[in-house]
């Protein structure tokens, strides 16, 4: 399993957190109202989860991006 794949199922496994939380919401005092507490830690979850996935796809990007540059400039000096 690589790092991205662990990453997928970390951010997958937090945003199920939340939905099972906003749900929950629904069951306390007082009923069929989501407390703005639990709205507040639904976002900084899904904000987490989504740091998880993107930076690394951002970053990956870019590397892949300088590669492909650094291999341009390679082949324009050879010929």
């Amino acid at each position: 399993m690589t790092k991205l794949d662990q990453q997928f199922i970390l951010a997958c496994i937090l945003v199920l957190a939340g939905i099972v939380l906003i749900f929950l919401g629904f069951f306390t005092e007082p009923e069929g109202e989501i407390s703005p507490s639990v709205l507040t830690a639904f976002g900084e979850i899904l904000t987490f989860a989504g740091s998880v996935i993107c930076v690394d796809f951002s970053y990956r990007s870019k590397l892949v991006n300088r590669k492909k540059d650094n291999e341009d400039t390679t082949k324009k000096e050879d010929e």
